[in-house]
């Protein structure tokens, strides 16, 4: 099983609405991760892979950043673990926490969805005073039909 919801489909929609893309590129020397400009939903493959198996533009590749032209709406996150109090455990670098308390600082925050298996929702995950909770988890429950 994967650990991670696929977003293909979700960025395609993105683009068939007329809407823009953001993705996220990861300085894995750092802590520091923006939100760059995605062009099409097609080039999303072309991208080069990371170590993590994350397609993303090459540090070198200069695009436009959210927080430069104005910020973002919303921001799908990933994760490992969430709780139903919006608490996320992610892999443990603070991209998305960093990025999302740059956002307070520069523009407003964004609307935060986590997107999840239902085996990734646990009664508590542990935090710590730089964890950044997000406003919803999203995640398929089949006894709730």
């Amino acid at each position: 099983m994967p650990d991670e919801i696929e977003t293909e489909e979700i960025i395609k929609d993105i683009f068939q609405r007329g809407k823009t893309c953001f993705i996220p590129r990861y300085q894995f020397q750092s802590s520091h991760m923006d939100m760059v400009k995605l062009a099409s939903p097609e080039e999303i493959s072309s991208l080069p892979k990371t170590s993590w198996n994350i397609h993303q533009p090459g540090e070198d590749e200069v695009r436009e950043e959210a927080l430069s032209t104005g910020g973002l709406d919303l921001i799908l996150l990933p994760g490992l673990g969430f709780d139903k109090e919006g608490n996320r455990l992610g892999r443990g670098r603070g991209y998305y926490d960093t990025y999302l308390q740059r956002c307070e600082h520069q523009h407003a925050k964004p609307y935060t969805i986590a997107l999840a298996f239902k085996e990734q929702i646990c009664l508590q995950v542990p935090v710590d005073k730089n964890d950044m909770k997000v406003d919803e988890v999203l995640y398929e429950d089949s006894s709730a039909s």
